[in-house]
This record gives structure tokens, sequence and C-alpha cells, in this order.
């Protein structure tokens, strides 16, 4: 029994794995997730690299925003913006990310397609 938790354990840690230190996101498959395993996603109406979100108010009740904590550090592909609250957020390869509320559990992905503008991201 040992030895298969074990392997368990080494198949889970190989399919899911931390993409930068201080972003809480890691890859599952072939797509990002949030360290609770929700996916994440992008908005086409937002500009990669502009540094702003255009995913505001009620938009951002149905897409939370993946929050960066103050004392977080951009890395490699993960950089954070100043949301127009004044909250940070993460974003990847210059593009906000965002949950949605509609998926319930890790591996859902509801909004992947939503219509034709928002995307799961891949890595």
């Amino acid at each position: 029994m040992k030895k298969l938790l074990t392997i368990l354990t080494l198949a889970l840690a190989a399919s899911t794995s931390v993409l930068a230190a201080d972003a809480p996101i890691k890859k599952s498959g072939d797509i990002l997730v949030n360290q609770e395993g929700m996916t994440l996603y992008t908005f086409d109406k937002d500009m990669a690299n502009s540094g702003k979100s255009t995913c505001n108010g009620p938009c951002a009740d149905n897409w939370p925003p993946l929050s960066a904590a103050q004392d977080a550090t951009p890395s490699d592909k993960f950089t954070i913006i100043t949301r127009e609250d004044g909250t940070r957020q993460w974003a990847h390869d210059g593009k906000p990310l965002y949950l949605f509320k509609s998926d319930k559990k890790p591996g859902d992905r509801a909004g992947e397609d939503f219509k034709e503008v928002w995307h799961t991201v891949r890595d």
C-alpha cells in the first residue's frame, strides 16, 4: 500500500508543477491553474503588456481577478498589474489572469472560449 501511495504521489507531482516562486500558479496538464487547481483564463479585450484590466465591476464579479499579494514579486512570464480599484492582479505574458465563478471544482473549464473572448491559459 505504501508503495502504491508513493507512486500516486509521484504521478501527481509530475502532472502538476509550480511555475513561479511567488505566483500562485501551477500547470495542470496543458493549462495553468491557481494553487487550488482552479482554471485560469485571459480576456481578449485586455491588451497584453498594457498593465490594465478591462474587466471591472460586474465583469470582475463573474471573472474574479487572480489577486497578487502586496509582497509578491513578478518572475519570468508572470507579472503584476494594478487594477483600477488599486488591487494587484497576476498576469501571464502581459495578460491579466482571471478565475470563472461558474467553475465549481478543480479541473472545471466552464469558461473555456466563453462568448469566444475568454480562454483557458496554456503555457
